[in-house]
C-alpha cells in the first residue's frame, strides 16, 4: 500500500501540487496525509505523525521530495530508520531508497543536508529581514492610539471632572479601555467603566 505525506511551512501556501504529483505516483486521496504552516525542521507533527501510524510492513511512504519530509539531517535519518525498523519502503519522488545501498544512502544524506542548509538559509534571511527592517524603523510595535498632545489633553479634560470616560472615548474616537490606559499611565485613578457615571446636574 502507498501512503503519501506532503506539507508546506505555511498556512497560505497550497499542497495541491505536491498532491498531484503523490497521486501521479499512484497514492490515493485518502492515503494522503497533510501538515500546513508547519516547518520541517519540528518533528513534532500531527499529519507526518498519522502518515507514520498509518504505514505497516511492505508498504511504501511517498513524499515529491526529502525537504517535505525534514529540514533536519538528524530527522530524515531517524524517519528512514524507523521506517527500516518496520520494514516500509520510501519513496523520494518515485526513488525508492535503499538503506542497504553504499549509493543509496550517500544521496539520501546529501539531500538531507541540502534541506537542512535551505532551512538554516531561509532562517538567517528571515533574521537578515527584521534586523533591516528594524533598523529602518519598520518594528516598532503597534502605533499609539492617541498622539502625546491628544493624550495631554485627555487627562486634562478627565482632571476637569467635565467629561465622563464614555464622553472622552467618543471625542478622541477611542475605546474606553485607551482612556483608561491613557489615564492610568499619567498616574490617575484607575477608572473603571460602571464606577464613573455621566453627571446628573
Amino acid at each position: 500500500m502507498l501512503i503519501g505525506y506532503a506539507r508546506v511551512s505555511t498556512l497560505v501556501q497550497d499542497v495541491t501540487a505536491q498532491r498531484d504529483a503523490l497521486r501521479a505516483l499512484g497514492v490515493a486521496d485518502d492515503s494522503i496525509y497533510v501538515d500546513h504552516g508547519l516547518t520541517g525542521t519540528n518533528r513534532a507533527r500531527p499529519g507526518l505523525r498519522e502518515a507514520l501510524a498509518a504505514v505497516r510492513a511492505g508498504d511504501t511512504l511517498v513524499v515529491t521530495k526529502l525537504d517535505r519530509l525534514a529540514r533536519s539531517l538528524p530527522d530524515s535519518r531517524d524517519i528512514a530508520d524507523e521506517l527500516t525498523r518496520k520494514g516500509v519502503a520510501l519513496s523520494l519522488g518515485g526513488s525508492v531508497y535503499d538503506p542497504s545501498d553504499p549509493v543509496g544512502r550517500l544521496l539520501f544524506n546529501v539531500l538531507g543536508m541540502v534541506a537542512e542548509f535551505e532551512a538554516d538559509l531561509i532562517r538567517m534571511r528571515t533574521r537578515e529581514g527584521m534586523a533591516v527592517a528594524k533598523a529602518k524603523g519598520r518594528l516598532r510595535g503597534k502605533k499609539p492610539k492617541l498622539s502625546p498632545a491628544q493624550a495631554r489633553h485627555l487627562v486634562a479634560l478627565h482632571q476637569q471632572g467635565s467629561h465622563t470616560s464614555a464622553e472622552l472615548a467618543e471625542l478622541f474616537q477611542v475605546a474606553r479601555s485607551t482612556v483608561y490606559r491613557t489615564i492610568q499611565r499619567t498616574g490617575g485613578p484607575a477608572t473603571t467603566p460602571t464606577s464613573q457615571q455621566p453627571s446628573t446636574t
